[in-house]
């Protein structure tokens, strides 16, 4: 087993293709630990290759308004009066701790879904 660093798309392409070889290896086998190894080498490159940006809070409502069917109206419970949903989806306005709670228990999702990735996403107030 001859692993090198991963330094291209050529190579990532060929890590790729030798997982997907190796994917049903037996526990314990030379060919699963060659699987592990290489599926560290491939996720290394992917994070810093292929970044996965956080969800802007907005367009992660959006995203459950449509997933789930429901319309502006139906946000009004959890966020508040017709026009304070209207500002909260044209951006005029910031979704709060309190609303981001009510949401996450009336639609049964994770608040995760408004909230920065880590601290250096969290905007500094002035």
């Amino acid at each position: 087993m001859s692993i090198m660093p991963i330094r291209s798309e050529e190579d990532y392409n060929k890590v790729m293709q030798r997982i997907d070889d190796l994917i049903d290896s037996p526990q314990n086998s030379d060919e699963f630990n060659e699987l592990e190894v290489l599926s560290v080498l491939a996720e290394d490159y992917e994070e810093k290759h292929f970044p996965i940006d956080f969800p802007d809070p907005v367009e992660a409502l959006k995203y459950i308004m449509e997933w789930k069917g429901i319309t502006s109206n139906d946000l009004e419970p959890y966020i508040g009066t017709k026009a304070v949903v209207l500002q909260i989806l044209e951006r005029k306005k910031e979704l709060t701790v309190e609303m981001i709670m009510r949401l996450k228990k009336g639609l049964k999702i994770s608040a995760d879904l408004f909230v920065p990735e880590s601290k250096e996403d969290v905007p500094v107030l002035a």
